[in-house]
């Protein structure tokens, strides 16, 4: 089965085009939500979590997002060290929701798939792009954050340049219509590749 990696920097608009390849009938892994499932559902991930941030790491068992976040987000050390803990068990999760799938192939949506290297697994991969301005606005709509937050993260996020030259595909996501088009094309033609 066909891997076709996802993936964007924040606000670009991942989510929206994987329910757009949903709406073709293929099968979408939102490595996010379950990272975060995850987080709060596994002991193991847990007990390594609180062992790295400390006890305030969970507050009435469920993971401290504010407080995670803000370190996290000014000291790459720790992100990293965070990843190595929950993305093997999320890769380990998706071989397993991988193998009940009846499709030609499958989209892994993951926000640091570049980042993490996960994307060496994938047989193809998806970039979606959005000038800076218009994904800071939309994550200011989103998200009730501030503009500094933001900037936060996309210094932690490879830029879209760096993304695009290892991608196999390119979505620019500013005009809905377009980029529903765009997904049209893409999967055609990895339908046509899976023959």
């Amino acid at each position: 089965m066909i891997i076709v990696g996802l993936t964007g920097g924040i606000g670009s608009g991942k989510t929206m085009v994987a329910r757009q390849f949903e709406a073709l009938g293929i099968p979408v892994y939102i490595a996010d939500d379950e990272a975060k499932r995850l987080m709060n559902t596994s002991k193991v991930i847990r007990r390594k979590l609180i062992k790295l941030f400390g006890n305030e790491a969970y507050i009435d068992n469920q993971l401290n997002k504010p407080f995670i976040a803000n370190i996290i987000f000014n000291d790459k050390a720790y992100l990293q060290k965070m990843n190595a803990i929950v993305h093997p068990r999320v890769a380990m999760h998706f071989k397993k929701w991988q193998l009940k799938q009846d499709a030609p192939y499958v989209i892994k949506e993951v926000a640091i798939l570049f980042e993490n290297g996960s994307y060496q697994e994938c047989d193809y991969v998806i970039t979606v792009t959005a000038p800076k301005a218009i994904r800071i606005e939309r994550l200011l709509k989103r998200d009730v954050t501030t503009k500094d937050k933001v900037l936060a993260i996309m210094k932690n996020q490879w830029t879209d340049e760096e993304k695009v030259k290892l991608s196999d595909y390119v979505i620019i996501n500013i005009l809905l219509e377009n980029t529903i088009k765009q997904v049209r094309e893409i999967h055609l033609n990895i339908l046509k590749s899976s023959k």
